[in-house]
């Protein structure tokens, strides 16, 4: 007998039982956790209502463009980073690309190590596909044949201020361009705008974090000040934030092929100029479109 799919209630339960169970878990004694196979198709499929009525009424989300992704194999997704802590970006894009692919094809997304740090946060990223961002990681899920989402400007961009919304920043990263030449993979934009929207972001807080080290103690480039409901003031989006309905708009770009465009031996830098001002016309164009702040 065939089980008719979950109503957004439904799913919205189903994650919080999961929040729960991984809560209860963390006290308890457990062995290594890889992230690779915590990704959970079934979840992913009873869940998807919840996120997909967040996306359309919160977010009122506007994707397009996802015909433009192979429709099987490894390629590389670069995105640009926006909204803090709770990307919303991020969520709405994966909701899409299984809604359009299905929960079977193989999709991972990077994150901070951080997220895995916090229990009932953390599993809900993972069972999504969510791993830590590492070059290791990045080279396994892609030779597994995964869809894999990257977000070069990490913490750097999706803090910067909120006057900056319209701008690609990936601070002169190169590493996704050195892996996507490594694994011979096309380069596919997805550019969103919105995020920044979320909350006001004040700037990143550079200094501070160099005056506390964070980098040496959790790879943290960043200590931002940012304004948001309920608390108002917070700093890096603690002790909590509620994100502003802001409308998400994402465009995915058509496949780059770097050797097609740049030559077998393409550089790495002029592979980053090629993706990052194809993005940037494309996040300008966005913004030329957007008529109010949130509003969209």
């Amino acid at each position: 007998m065939l089980r008719a799919p979950l109503g957004p209630i439904e799913a919205y339960a189903r994650m919080a039982a999961a929040v729960g169970e991984d809560v209860v878990g963390a006290v308890l004694p457990g062995g290594e956790r890889d992230p690779f196979m915590l990704r959970d198709p079934a979840y992913i499929k009873g869940t998807l209502p919840a996120v997909r009525m967040t996306s359309d009424l919160y977010f009122r989300a506007d994707v397009r463009g996802l015909q433009n992704i192979p429709p099987e194999g490894p390629v590389l997704l670069v995105g640009n980073h926006s909204g803090g802590t709770w990307i919303a970006d991020t969520f709405i894009f994966a909701q899409r690309f299984y809604d359009h692919f299905g929960a079977e094809r193989r999709f991972h997304q990077l994150a901070h190590d951080l997220v895995f740090k916090v229990p009932g946060l953390r599993i809900l990223a993972e069972r999504y596909g969510t791993v830590p961002a590492s070059r290791a990681n990045m080279g396994r899920a892609l030779r597994r044949g995964a869809a894999l989402l990257v977000y070069p400007g990490g913490d750097h961009e999706t803090f910067r201020p909120s006057w900056e919304t319209d701008r690609v920043d990936f601070a002169n990263r190169t590493g996704f361009i050195e892996l996507a030449l490594e694994h011979d993979v096309p380069i596919v934009p997805v550019t969103s705008i919105g995020g920044q929207e979320t909350a006001l972001f004040l700037g990143q807080g550079r200094r501070l974090a160099r005056a506390l080290k964070l980098d040496e103690r959790f790879r943290l480039k960043v200590f931002p000040a940012v304004i948001g409901p309920p608390f108002g003031v917070t700093i890096m989006d603690l002790p909590a934030r509620v994100p502003l309905p802001a409308k998400i708009s994402i465009r995915v770009g058509k496949p780059i092929d770097l050797r097609e465009r740049l030559g077998q031996r393409a550089d790495p830098d002029e592979g980053y100029a090629l993706v990052t001002s194809t993005m940037q016309r494309t996040l300008t164009r966005l913004s030329n479109e957007r008529s109010l702040p949130i509003i969209g």
